[in-house]
């Protein structure tokens, strides 16, 4: 005996045409109801926003305008009715192919609006079942030519291109898409994760540039102040020495204002009665005082000979002070200009003054 078969066989048509089977990711197709379709009774009353097609005799007759209508019965035939209002569909996910090869699970939302009874009941047989089809095919072109991460980018430029293609393919079915939306992206596990990992290091990244921005930005602050300090520093030490040489030459203008003061009041001084004498006294001890501490300050002294004769050193001052100052007087009285019929002899005290001197 034979082994029984038990691999599963095909089932038989029988000679009838093979059945064809939908593909999983597209939507199924609905079928209109004739069943749903009012009824012509000859007055007829048409709701706002919505068009109603009429056949007479099989032929296309008009479209019923909102409101009150009159139809003749079993000639005229109400073939279809469309809604004028927009229309929203749920456009399934569905799977597409990015730039980089890169799988991607997308569904959005489609927005359409019957702009054209006759060309929606005429044009194509199911005019939402086709501009959801055109919606699906449109979104897997328009992915094809862009990578993954212009994809989340350009969400919008996407949108807009699918309602484009959208309208350029069914003006000649009346209808116009107005808006389409993508609801969701849904990527591969391992490609999320990759993303994940993109999106920590682009973060690490940021945060090392913004961490090396702050110590550049600190090590310049802190050159800067230092700079500031030092220029500072500069300007005050130069304000100083400013300070100090103003300081020194006003010091300078009052000790020679002093000394011009103490000058002239000697002068004053000498002028008068018995000021010879007493400048003679001043310099008599000025050089006792300094003769007194020729030796105080080392060993080495330079003494005159006759230095026990204390009268005698007393008189040689006061004699050099009597020369100094007659000599002074002869040259001040030469300078001035001598008068007509003045000419006298020099005397006899004068003649001694210039022996002294030039010995």
């Amino acid at each position: 005996k034979r082994s029984p078969d038990l691999r599963p066989r095909a089932p038989r048509n029988h000679g009838r045409a093979p059945v064809l089977k939908r593909p999983t990711w597209l939507a199924p197709a609905p079928q209109r109801l004739n069943s749903g379709l009012p009824v012509n009774i000859g007055v007829l009353f048409v709701p706002q926003q919505e068009a109603w097609v009429v056949e007479r005799m099989g032929k296309f007759h008009r479209i019923l305008e909102p409101g009150l209508n009159f139809l003749i019965p079993l000639l005229d035939r109400i073939r279809y009715v469309q809604s004028l209002k927009e229309i929203v569909i749920n456009v399934p996910e569905q799977s597409a192919v990015t730039l980089d090869n890169v799988t991607l699970q997308i569904d959005g939302v489609l927005y359409l609006r019957v702009m054209d009874p006759y060309k929606a009941s005429y044009g194509v047989e199911d005019p939402e079942y086709a501009v959801t089809q055109l919606a699906q095919t449109t979104m897997r072109s328009e992915l094809g030519k862009l990578s993954l991460d212009r994809v989340f980018r350009e969400r919008e430029s996407l949108n807009a291109n699918i309602v484009d293609a959208i309208n350029q393919a069914s003006d000649c079915w009346g209808i116009r898409c107005l808006r389409y939306e993508i609801k969701d992206i849904h990527v591969p596990p391992r490609v999320k994760e990759s993303m994940q990992m993109q999106v920590e290091a682009e973060r690490r990244k940021r945060a090392t540039v913004l961490e090396s921005e702050g110590t550049r930005e600190s090590a310049i602050n802190v050159a800067e102040g230092q700079k500031q300090a030092q220029i500072l520093a500069s300007e005050a030490e130069k304000a100083e020495q400013i300070n100090k040489a103003a300081g020194e030459a006003n010091a300078m203008l009052v000790r020679a204002k002093a000394k011009a003061e103490a000058i002239q009041l000697l002068a004053a001084a000498l002028a008068q009665q018995h000021g010879s004498a007493a400048a003679s006294l001043s310099v008599a001890e000025q050089y006792v005082s300094a003769f007194s501490k020729l030796a105080k300050d080392s060993n080495t002294v330079l003494l005159p000979t006759n230095t026990g004769d204390v009268t005698h050193m007393v008189a040689q001052a006061l004699g050099i002070y009597t020369t100094l100052t007659k000599t002074q007087a002869v040259k001040t009285r030469d300078e001035l200009p001598p008068a007509h019929g003045d000419s006298q002899p020099p005397s006899t005290e004068m003649l001694k003054a210039e022996q002294v001197t030039s010995s």
